[in-house]
Parts: structure tokens; sequence; C-alpha cells
């Protein structure tokens, strides 16, 4: 909604361009339509739900189901069929096998209903943003931590009227006639590092005689930008001795980075900066909240909760999106597909977020460490998306406010049925009188069955009041000012914000006043005993406070939508090589334990809520799957002291044992093929994301468990190495075989290293002993073989002529394989045992 009243930036409004066109017609040369049909489609959803064609879709279920009952008929023959001369290894492998097949469950269910969706860009801007009629598209404030010139960049040439995007980052240093450039070529991507850099044919589908000169000269001048911060870059590094002063001689706030008062300064706002053609460029406001020794500052989750009280005092738009520093804005059409979603009817009252699969660039053709995640976003999160909505990822995500603000999504009215008095009579007007009411009702700060400490705030008049506990009741008392402050805080400009309608900011507040509270806001007592990080805005204490955030989302009653556009959104960053990898997953996987061992667990989070129960088994899957390492390992060691010992797992080889191991590969087979079949996944991501199941499961997870149990049980955290983000440009992929020390190496490659040694001791073992032991050998062989082909990338950095394993990896991976072999050959050495009298009872004719 285009501001009024106060001084705030207005700029000239553009036609954006639709999300997705059913004809191939251009602007301008379109039959004109009649006005009914335009009225008509204009009313048509904007928006729809498409299932999973009943071809595809029903097969996968039928062989889910056969599988279920195949996991059952294998593990009642494991456990009907002990082998009693190794029962520890097969009371371990078969515990293994449980826990594997109740994880399988706990992420199949989920994804029982997948669905897709569609959006329709045209009727969007046929009813919100019409040729000559003011704009009434909603603002969206765009907030993000970290300096990023390329994000920047991108966000200027989104295809949304400038005026409804208001920007919340660093400084920028852009020049004007890039974002014409952009629209009148139709550059995809817009970023300017990522479109110069890609290696792709740029003259294809170009016909303008002057594109290639123009091309050429916002290069070149783009080159020279580059240069010039450059050369402001390592101006700035140097420091001077006496520090940075402001133009009035008084020392900059920002010199002590650890110790220095709340700043926000309007770098494009009220007569702001245009670009070539004249249109004003959207808001842009540089937040750095406050920073003092002794305070919590909660670090990201923290920074994003001072971004949204900032947005809300001074723009307070209705939907604000959020990205990482490392992301950019690949689709200038992604806006328009989240606005198809949260102002559709079908849709507004009830969407907390718009959630966009996360791309990557700088990820090698082969996604050899699975960079991608191609299972996870093209998969899980679509079966998500036909349940409650898809879990919150951290980044890509269009925000309602409301939702980020508390608020208890509203409850659909159930239609009862008519009976016979009802269909003669009528309805009794008392029952229609309060379904009009308890429909007309705004949204409500969380229920106090699910939180008893919550209010349940009645916005629809600009007085603040309560309503019990959220029950049916009519009655409401009036609240008092300070009832508000314990929920948001002593800012009165930032609670007037949330009683106003999302858009619009104070109209007797003048600028100076609104930059006045909003500095209060991000400072740092400001949250004190206030529901901030708790029960509202990101959630702190949690080193995944996007996964708890979405979590209490969804637990008071909200749905999050899945929108997957044919060209990626927006895409970031991925590590090049291995240890950063895995130190990547070992962020992801200590924060689920963290939430698992917190007050946060999706067990026992928002009991009596609005969770579904799928939606509530996909998030305790997504916490406890770091725990699966502990049977991985243990499970991935066996084929290795099998080796040694001569013994296995099973009693003997018979034929209920052969078809039982048989028809559980085959229905495993067949329930991956079908899922690949629906969700258009190929078979190399399909199998690099196994592969790497393996290698997170028995390094970074087994990590993870250590460090949050010691966090919880100790209170020390253990501090991890952030993953290096590597831009796009020059990739060559030379870093893909690179190990860099992390002692997260260690475990697959000593798992390697005794496979290996198993693989040598079994074959010399069943050479001396005769070709009777060569069928139970074959058997130990394959499992072996499976744990080395799962950990290929490691033999690969072995093997490989650059970039080898550090030594001292190896050293510890030896060192650790030669200890546990020896202790197997001490206790079970390999010789031939003779059965029968000694030599002792029946003398030298025995």
């Amino acid at each position: 909604m285009k501001q009024q009243g106060s001084e705030v930036p207005e700029s000239v409004e553009h036609e954006p361009s639709t999300c997705r066109y059913d004809t191939k017609s251009e602007a301008g040369t379109e039959p004109e339509m009649d006005g009914t049909l335009l009225n008509d489609e204009a009313r048509q959803p904007l928006s729809r739900k498409i299932p999973i064609p009943s071809s595809r879709i029903n097969p996968y279920r039928m062989v889910i189901v056969m599988r279920l009952l195949v996991i059952g008929f294998f593990l009642y023959y494991r456990l009907k069929n002990p082998v009693h001369d190794a029962y520890t290894l097969w009371l371990v492998s078969v515990v293994c096998e449980i826990w594997f097949a109740m994880s399988w469950i706990l992420e199949q269910f989920p994804k029982w209903h997948p669905v897709n969706r569609e959006t329709y860009g045209e009727r969007l801007a046929l009813r919100y943003n019409r040729t000559g009629e003011p704009s009434q598209l909603a603002a969206i404030d765009v907030v993000w931590t970290t300096q990023s010139k390329k994000f920047l960049a991108t966000f200027l040439m989104t295809e949304l009227p400038f005026s409804h995007l208001r920007l919340y980052k660093k400084r920028p240093n852009l020049r004007e006639p890039w974002v014409p450039f952009c629209k009148k070529y139709g550059i995809e991507p817009r970023a300017p590092e990522q479109y110069f850099s890609c290696n792709v044919d740029y003259l294809k589908n170009k016909i303008h005689p002057y594109f290639v000169k123009e091309r050429r000269a916002m290069k070149r001048e783009y080159e020279e930008l580059k240069v010039r911060i450059n050369g402001l870059v390592a101006k700035a590094r140097k420091i001077p001795d006496e520090r940075w002063v402001m133009k009035d001689g008084t020392p900059w706030p920002g010199n002590n980075v650890r110790d220095h008062p709340g700043m926000i300064q309007v770098f494009l706002g009220h007569n702001g900066g245009h670009d070539a053609d004249g249109n004003e460029l959207p808001q842009l406001i540089y937040v750095s909240r406050e920073k003092r020794p002794g305070f919590r500052h909660h670090n990201r989750a923290g920074a994003m909760n001072a971004l949204v009280r900032v947005s809300g005092i001074l723009t307070n738009g209705p939907f604000l999106l959020n990205l990482n520093f490392d992301h950019y804005v690949n689709n200038s059409k992604a806006l328009q597909e989240a606005m198809c979603f949260l102002m559709d009817p079908n849709h507004a009252e009830s969407a907390c977020y718009v959630q966009f699969p996360l791309r990557f660039d700088g990820v090698d053709k082969n996604d050899r460490y699975a960079n991608r995640n191609t299972m996870f976003f093209d998969i899980n999160l679509r079966g998500l998306d036909g349940i409650q909505g898809p879990l919150y990822v951290g980044t890509g995500c269009v925000f309602n406010r409301r939702a980020l603000y508390g608020f208890e999504a509203p409850r659909k009215i159930k239609q009862r049925k008519q009976g016979i008095l009802s269909m003669c009579f009528g309805g009794s007007r008392r029952e229609d009188s309060t379904a009009k009411k308890r429909t007309d009702k705004k949204m409500k700060i969380s229920s106090k069955n699910a939180y008893p400490n919550a209010l349940t705030v009645n916005l629809e008049h600009s007085q603040e009041r309560i309503e019990g506990d959220g029950y049916e009741d009519d009655t409401s008392q009036l609240t008092s000012h300070l009832s508000l402050k314990k929920w948001y805080g002593q800012s009165d400009g930032f609670i007037e914000s949330i009683l106003l309608e999302t858009g619009d900011v104070s109209q007797f507040a003048s600028p100076e006043t609104l930059i006045k509270e909003a500095i209060q806001v991000i400072s740092c007592g400001y949250e004190d005993n206030t529901k901030w990080g708790s029960e509202m805005g990101w959630i702190y204490d949690s080193a995944s406070e996007e996964f708890v955030t979405g979590l209490k989302m969804h637990t008071r009653g909200w749905r999050s939508i899945y929108c997957m556009p044919k060209r990626a959104a927006f895409k970031g960053s991925a590590p090049t090589n291995l240890s950063d990898r895995l130190n990547q997953v070992l962020h992801w996987a200590q924060g689920s334990v963290q939430v698992l061992l917190s007050r946060h667990c999706p067990i026992w989070c928002g009991i009596g809520g609005r969770l579904k129960l799928l939606q509530r088994l996909a998030y305790i899957n997504a916490t406890v799957y770091p725990f699966t390492a502990i049977p991985l390992l243990a499970y991935c060691t066996l084929p290795a002291i099998c080796l040694f010992t001569g013994k296995f797992i099973i009693p003997q080889i018979s034929i209920i044992g052969i078809i039982s191991f048989i028809s559980l590969s085959l229905s495993i087979l067949a329930s991956n093929i079908l899922e690949m079949r629906w969700s258009g996944v190929g078979i190399d991501e399909w199998w690099r994301t196994e592969q790497f199941w393996v290698i997170g499961g028995v390094s970074a997870h087994l990590f993870a468990i250590f460090q949050g149990l010691l966090k919880v049980l100790t209170r020390i955290d253990i501090s991890f190495h952030t993953p290096s983000k590597k831009s796009y440009e020059k990739t060559n992929f030379s870093e893909l075989y690179m190990f860099k020390w992390t002692s997260l190496l260690i475990p697959p490659t000593t798992l390697l290293i005794i496979n290996l040694i198993g693989l040598v001791a079994g074959v010399s073992s069943a050479i001396s002993s005769g070709h009777h032991i060569w069928s139970v050998l074959f058997c130990k062989l394959f499992f072996a073989f499976w744990v080395i082909i799962h950990l290929y990338p490691f033999l690969k950095g072995l093997t490989s002529t650059q970039n080898r394993v550090p030594t001292i990896v190896l050293v510890w991976s030896i060192l650790l394989a030669s200890i546990f072999s020896l202790l197997w050959v001490h206790i079970n050495p390999f010789k031939t045992r003779v059965v029968g009298p000694s030599a002792e009872q029946c003398g030298i004719n025995c």
C-alpha cells in the first residue's frame, strides 16, 4: 500500500510484468479485451494447487505400503533367527535395522500427499495494478543483515513498482543506467556480477541492433565501479590513528564495533535517487543496532528482530522478504510469484510465509557433495506443502508481518449441514450473527490453550482489546497499554504501528520522531522482559532459529506455501570442498539436536495447539535425524568386524533369508524409482544424496550429538567452523577434492580404511580355508562394498594426485584402524579350529 500523509518516499509506479503468461503476445500487441471479460479474469484466483497426477502418485503409495509390509516381514525374520555364536553382532545389527525402519517411516508419511502450485501474474496485475490507475499492490520490506552488492543490485530490477519496496541493508553504491538496461533487454539474472561472469550465449534471442554496444558500455562502467569500490575498501582498511571522524569533527560512533550506539541512516528515501529514466528508486535504510559489552545480542536472530521493529515503525509493510547475505535475486518476477499467494483471498488470511527452494551457484556438474540438497527441496518440502506447508529454511522467504508478531491464524468456520427444520424455516439469526462476527475478527495472538501466557489482541479497532482465552466468547475488555508493552516493548511508536493497518505509518509523527522511535527499538535492553525471541519474531537460544520460528507459526494455526517457479527465484553460494561442506552440515545438525533437547522440541511444543499430526512428525524427523549417526556408524563397522572374525550377522544362508533380502531390495529400489518419477529428480542426484547421507551421518551428525549434549548438560558451547562461501566467478572447481584439516574427516576415513583392510583379510582367510565358506564371504564382501562405495569421495581424495587428505587425518585414521584390527585379531585370531579329542587323551595315534 502506498504511504499517505507522512514524509515517506513516493515514486513513479510501473506496471509489473506477469509471473506467468498464457500467451506469447507482448505488451502493446495484445488485443483489447472487453471490460466484462477483464473483470471476470480479475476475479479469478491468483494461484491454484495442482495435485500430482494419480498415474504417478498412486503407484508410489502402493509401493510404500508394500515396502512397509516387506520391512515388517524382514524384521520378523531377523528377530526369529538369532546368531548364537555371534549374538552381539546380531543384536547390534537388528537394533540398527529397526532404527533405520522407524526413521524411514518418520520421513515417509509426510510425503504422502505432495502438491504443485501455479501462479497467474496477469490476474494479479488486472486486480491490483491496472495501467492508468493507482497501484494497490501491498508493500514489501526487504531485510538482510550483511553487505552484499549483488543482492542490492538485483532488487532494484525486480518486476514490482519501486514504491512498494523498502530495503533495510548496509550502504550501496549503484549506477543509474543498469536498471533501465536490464528492463529494456530482459536481462536475467540481473545481478551484474553473475550476468557478466556466466558462461552463456548472451546474444541468444537478442535482436536489438544497439544491444552489443550498450552491453559493452555497461560492462565497462560496472568494472570501473568495482575498481572504485575496491579503492574505497582498501582505504577503509587503513584506519587512521585518530580513528574515523564525522563531517563536524566528532568521532564516528561506529569506531568500536563491539561498543557503539544504534545508528540508522536513510540513503534513499523522500527525494531519493532516480535511475536514468527518472524513476525513483526504492527506500534504502541502513540499520546498525546498539552493541554494548555484557549484553546478549543473539547473533542473526537478534539482528532480524531489530530490522522487523525498525521496518514496522518507518514503513510497516504487510510483507517482509528475508534473504541471506550470499543470496541474490535470480528471477525478476520472484516477488510477483509470492504476491500471487499472499494477496490471493484464498490464502491471504492463513498464509504465514511463502518459501522458495534454495538454489546454488558454484556447484560442480556431478554435485559430488550433494550441495543442491535436491531430495529435500524437490521432494520433502513439496510433500509438506500438501499438509500444513514447508519448513522455514532461513532464507528465500516472504513473511506475513502479522505472523511474525505472534498473531494467531484465523479459524475457519465449519459449515454445518442443514436439517429439515433449517431447510424449512431457515437458520438461527443468532447463529448467523455469531458466525459472521467470528469471521470478521482480526488475527489473534496465540491461544492460551497452546501458550497459557499469551495475549489475544483484537485489532478490529484502534484501541487495544483482549479476548478471554481465544474461545468463542464475544465479550472483550480494554487492555492497558502496559499489557502490550510486556509483549512488544516500551516503544509507543512501535505499538501504534501494530494497531495501525499494515502498510500505514503514523500520520502525526515527523520523520525525525520516527527515526528516534526506530533507534529506541534497536537498543540493547529493549527486548528485556518482552516476548521477543521467545513467542514472536525469530526465536533465540538455538543454532537453528529459523526452524523454531517456523514451528511457532505452524503451532498457531498458520500454514506456509511452497513456491517453485521454473526459473530459480534466488541463488546463493555453496561450499566448494568436502571439509567446508561437512562443517555446514555440522551446523545444521547441531541446531536440530539443540532444538530436540530444548523446550521447543516438536514432540511437546504447542501441545493443544493447531499443529497437524503429519506436520508434527515432519518436525520431529527434522530434529531426530542426527541421532541416526550412532546406528549408522555401528552398521558401517559391522562388515569389517565380520571379515576379521569370520562371523556374520545371519545364522546361515536360507531360502527364506534370500527371499526377504531380495524383496526388501526390490521394494527400496521400486519406491525410490517411483519417487524420482513423480518429483522429477534424477538418479544421479538421488545417488549423491544417499552417498552424502552416509558421509555426513558418520562425521558431522556424530559430532553434532556430542556438542549438543555437552551444551545442554554442561552449558559449554563448542564453536564450530563456519564454511567459507566463495563467489561464483572464475570457479574452476579446483577445490573440489581439497581436504582442509578438520576432525570431522577422521571417522569416515577410519571406516574406509578398516573396511579395505577387512576386504583383504576376508579374502585371504577364505583362500586358506577352502571353497566352502565363499558363499558367506560373498555376503560379507557385498556388505563391505556397500560402505566403501558410499565413502567414495574419501577414496577419491586418498588416490587423487592433487589435494590429498591431510597427513594428520591419515595418521589418526590408520592408528585407530590398526588398534581396532589388532584388538579383534587378539580376540578371535585367524587360525583353523580343530574339533575333536586332544592329543593328551589319545596319544600319538589320535
